[in-house]
């Protein structure tokens, strides 16, 4: 009776006002964790998930069948209506009811823990919560997005009056999801922090209950979420990285017309996420040759990039690598001998406890702070070549004679296609 008390709240706080109108903070530190009244539990690293029950096999059955149906709404009904009731009842049961867990956004660090350490076996729903989305976004485009995540639907149901962001600022903040992306599994390979789960800013609200900071930072999304369409999924969602990369190979992609674009420009203005591709002109040669210039001078530029991302990012691996408990208590007692005498702090008192010595603790913490260097290396390195591509692509002019959705970046929410007034 409690769950479903909180379901029609909860819906009642999100979907009545859209109808009517860091783990690298505090020197990385590991504590205090999330306390949510509502019995969550931040996920541990270092310890196997639980069996997998039934609820989670029913899970992934409504995973599949709201997927399912939502590229069944975009691709034959074109049915806008039908996306947003699918996704106010996904809204409903992934988030209120079930808490915003099991999360695909999450499920990245899951990945790459059991990639990086023998020791910790990924049960096989987390799995496909991890793989389907992605499977789904290949061949119909980003329908996860449209109807499935809670995430992106509690931001979609708050839209009022969304601005358009300059090109050049839209383009700087959508890298800040692969840097996102790339430490949450640097943090989730070294066994050091989920920070995606830790810093979820709506779970607080799916939990009808969390500590202040974490309400405060879901509510503060929800309300630029009025006016800057989806922050989160356009500006820092790690998993829409992986989507973008799928979706842009999707065969069935949404369309905004039926049949032949009348250049009306609806759609475009309909769009609160700015991922409408407007129609091109021919380029001139002499501009054909320049942009095949630069795009060539930017390509060999790649692997400079690269390296030079990989030393960046490799400067600061021992700041990065404090967010390991064990580097961090090691640095704190060389640092301040004399916390060791106090009572209040858990963090050394269970250390202490624990009968290992302090030059057992070091020779761990300069491991583990090899396994950082090594990663911040990779990290710096992807981004590096993240960047490059990004660059590069601002050179690639492809022909366009219609209004189209941009396949990495669009959604899939079917908004346009309802504006335009070709029917079939």
């Amino acid at each position: 009776m409690y769950k479903k008390l909180r379901i029609v709240v909860g819906i009642v706080l999100i979907v009545l006002p859209s109808l009517v109108g860091g783990s690298l903070y505090a020197q990385m530190q590991r504590f205090p964790k999330p306390e949510f009244e509502t019995g969550y539990t931040q996920p541990s690293v270092t310890a196997p998930e639980a069996r997998m029950t039934a609820l989670e096999w029913v899970d992934v059955g409504v995973l599949v069948l709201v997927m399912s149906l939502a590229a069944w709404f975009v691709l034959r009904k074109r049915s806008r209506k039908g996306i947003l009731l699918l996704s106010i009842l996904s809204l409903a049961y992934f988030g209120f009811f079930r808490e915003g867990c099991v999360c695909s956004v999450g499920s990245i660090q899951n990945v790459a823990l059991t990639l990086f350490d023998p020791a910790y076996a990924i049960s096989i729903p987390i799995l496909l919560f991890f793989l389907l989305p992605l499977l789904f976004s290949l061949f119909f485009g980003r329908v996860f997005c449209a109807a499935a995540c809670p995430l992106g639907v509690i931001q979609d149901l708050v839209i009022v009056k969304p601005i358009k962001i300059p090109a050049w600022l839209n383009k700087a903040l959508s890298f800040i999801p692969y840097i996102y992306l790339g430490l949450a599994v640097l943090l989730a390979a070294t066994a050091s922090d989920f920070i995606i789960c830790r810093y979820d800013p709506f779970v607080g609200i799916f939990r009808l209950g969390a500590e202040f900071s974490m309400i405060v930072l879901g509510i503060a999304f929800l309300l630029m979420g009025l006016f800057v369409a989806r922050p989160y999924c356009r500006f820092l969602c790690p998993y829409g990285v992986l989507l973008g990369w799928m979706s842009k190979f999707s065969k069935h992609h949404m369309t905004i017309t039926p049949s032949e674009c009348i250049q009306c420009k609806l759609c475009d203005h309909s769009c609160p996420f700015n991922v409408i591709d407007e129609p091109t002109e021919a380029l001139k040669p002499e501009e054909k040759q320049l942009n095949k210039k630069r795009f060539t001078i930017f390509a060999l530029l790649i692997p400079i990039w690269i390296v030079v991302g990989g030393f960046v990012v490799s400067l600061a691996h021992p700041f990065i690598s404090k967010a390991h408990p064990d580097v961090y208590m090691a640095e704190m007692l060389i640092a301040h001998p004399e916390i060791k005498n106090d009572l209040d702090n858990l963090d050394v008192q269970t250390f202490l406890a624990s009968g290992k010595s302090m030059d057992q603790l070091v020779e761990e913490a300069k491991l583990i702070r090899k396994k950082y260097y090594a990663g911040s290396w990779i990290l710096g390195g992807f981004l590096g070549l993240a960047l490059g591509l990004m660059l590069m692509n601002q050179f690639v002019v492809r022909r366009r004679t219609d209004y189209t959705p941009n396949k990495t970046g669009c959604y899939s929410c079917g908004r346009c296609m309802d504006y335009c007034p070709v029917k079939k």
